[in-house]
């Protein structure tokens, strides 16, 4: 099994930021802001911070590159707006939060009455009409409450959603203005182990899929393939098929630049630093990843089965192979477990390996390698 992009694989992040992180943040300490906005005088010195900048997520300096003066102007005004709003949804969670804190504290009463008014129905031995109206009341209350506190989660998911959202279409932004030097964009500057924690990071925050009674899981939860008029946006992470220096085709794990409606063909960058390509690619070729969880415990359904062929993101590399389901998540926090093919091993087979829900897509290619 060829392993691109798994140069020290088992490499561990730096704390010494590179020189562009250096140059952005004196530059932040001059203006007296972090990289996240926090006003920490030393923007750099946690991993946090670091991660932030090196994925395009922290603020912009003043540097140009390829947009005109006016242009970097207005994406700078932009951004500022979008980190206003940002403010914004973070305030209004807090307080959904707190919302939900209060909610549950004042069911909790109802609870424990309905708990001691089981205890009695056991002592007495009995149930009488006395006790069966006044369970049913408060049984009826406890659902409500249940709803309540439910339709305030609800409301925070999307209130998170949203934030995600505003933070992506900013980086992107940031990006497609050119406000970074053309001789040092971020992903140039992106260390491996960097890469590999943002890739982990992509994975833990996915979001799990939480329907209303009766939903049912929507496309590209979990194993839900995306309909088939799907267009990706850009900055959606994407598995497409590509050819190597070698001419080898391999699945790579890409972010989308652009599609062009016309001749239906995407145009990707492969999320690889080692690779820095970009490739103008079919639909065919192309693989939506999945942009939310499913729940073992709720949606199975939507969830790939044991012994079903899958393309898998190798851990530590950048690059899906073909693969077995060894075993389902149990759990909505758990990753499946599979196994690769690879000739090395006697069976053909790699031992199970975890990967999560966002880097296992459906793979049609039915013919072992």
């Amino acid at each position: 099994m060829r392993m691109r992009g798994c140069r020290s694989p088992r490499a561990q992040i730096s704390e010494t930021p590179c020189p562009m992180m250096h140059r952005l943040a004196a530059s932040m300490r001059y203006a007296g802001l972090s990289s996240c906005g926090c006003g920490d005088p030393e923007p750099l010195r946690c991993r946090q911070h670091f991660l932030r900048c090196s994925s395009g997520i922290g603020s912009v300096g003043p540097r140009r590159g390829r947009g005109s003066g006016q242009d970097s102007a207005a994406v700078t005004m932009a951004l500022v707006s979008a980190d206003s709003r940002i403010a914004e949804l973070l305030g209004e969670l807090h307080q959904l939060i707190k919302q939900t804190q209060e909610e549950r504290s004042r069911s909790e009463h109802n609870l424990v009455n309905i708990q001691k008014t089981h205890e009695r129905m056991q002592t007495e031995n009995k149930i009488s009409p006395y006790y069966r109206t006044k369970l049913r009341g408060l049984y009826t209350t406890a659902k409500a409450d249940a709803e309540a506190e439910c339709n305030i989660l609800r409301k925070a998911l999307e209130k998170i959603a949203e934030i995600k959202s505003l933070l992506e279409e900013r980086r992107i932004a940031a990006k497609i203005a050119g406000l970074y030097n053309d001789s040092e964009p971020p992903r140039k500057t992106m260390r491996r182990g960097v890469l590999m924690t943002l890739l982990q990071q992509s994975a833990m925050t996915l979001p799990l899929w939480i329907g209303k009674p009766g939903d049912k899981p929507p496309p590209l939860c979990g194993a839900i393939p995306a309909a088939s008029d799907y267009v990706a946006k850009p900055g959606d992470k994407v598995a497409a098929r590509v050819k190597a220096v070698d001419g080898d085709e391999q699945w790579i794990l890409a972010e989308v630049v652009s599609y062009n409606h016309t001749t239906n063909k995407y145009e990707v960058d492969d999320i690889d630093e080692e690779g820095k390509e970009r490739h103008t690619l079919s639909r065919r070729r192309i693989i939506p990843l999945p942009q939310w969880k499913a729940n073992p415990e709720t949606d199975p359904e939507a969830l790939f089965q044991k012994d079903q062929l899958v393309l898998a993101l190798y851990p530590q590399t950048t690059c899906f192979y073909r693969a077995l389901i060894h075993a389902p998540p149990q759990r909505p926090q758990d990753d499946y477990s599979v196994l690769f093919e690879d000739t090395s091993y006697a069976d053909g087979y790699s031992p199970p390996l975890n990967v999560a829900q966002r880097y296992v897509v459906a793979c049609k290619e039915t013919k072992k390698k």
